[in-house]
């Protein structure tokens, strides 16, 4: 059994066998064993725009995230698995995580015996390149697809706005109404998949640090 936390209700990770799902409603700061997971933490105070909007800056503090990622890491460390964030995640450097490089593949997260590394999800099912680092613990840790992918930028936005202005948008933001958060925010199932299989690989005995 894998416990997938902090993921969408009725999302991918739900009616899937051997995965018991945590989203909002069952807080998954209370999680307390005994499987390894996956954890999907919130990622909204750790980002680029931690503090709001361009048009609203300054809302929030940075890592205001209600204790998630925290909880989060502590249940990867205890019960073993791997954890989701996006690159640049200012959550590493607020507890003590080394940045991996983009191409560098697995590199020591700490002295507790976890890893981490960069990878795009686009090479796994996603719309758009989304850059992501994975925290990894007690498991084995599997080769990736370490390249970076190509920008995604169709012709009529580079026309239209420039290459340069088109980058910083994105595909995704392209997207009409509520459904590009949607489509940003989802885990394709190309990469759920991944991510389980690695949590599958826990063992007790990898875990003590």
């Amino acid at each position: 059994m894998i416990a997938a936390l902090y993921v969408e209700t009725d999302g991918c990770y739900f009616d899937q066998a051997g995965v018991d799902p945590w989203d909002i409603a069952r807080d998954a700061r209370q999680y307390a064993g005994p499987h390894p997971v996956v954890a999907h933490p919130p990622c909204q105070r750790w980002g680029r725009f931690w503090h709001g909007s361009t048009r609203k800056p300054h809302q929030y503090q940075l890592g205001a995230d209600e204790g998630c990622f925290a909880a989060a890491l502590a249940s990867v460390r205890k019960w073993g698995g791997v954890l989701e964030h996006p690159a640049d995640s200012k959550a590493w450097a607020a507890f003590n995580l080394n940045a991996p490089a983009r191409g560098g593949g697995w590199i020591a997260a700490d002295f507790q015996g976890g890893y981490t590394c960069y990878v795009e999800q686009g090479h796994y099912g996603h719309e758009s390149r989304k850059p992501t680092w994975l925290y990894a613990h007690g498991v084995d840790l599997p080769e990736l697809d370490w390249t970076r992918g190509e920008q995604r930028i169709p012709e009529w936005m580079i026309e239209r706005y420039g290459y340069e202005k088109a980058r910083r948008i994105g595909v995704v933001a392209m997207v009409g109404g509520k459904n590009k958060t949607i489509i940003r925010n989802a885990t394709p199932l190309p990469f759920r998949d991944l991510l389980l299989s690695i949590a599958r690989t826990a063992r007790p005995e990898r875990i003590a640090a």
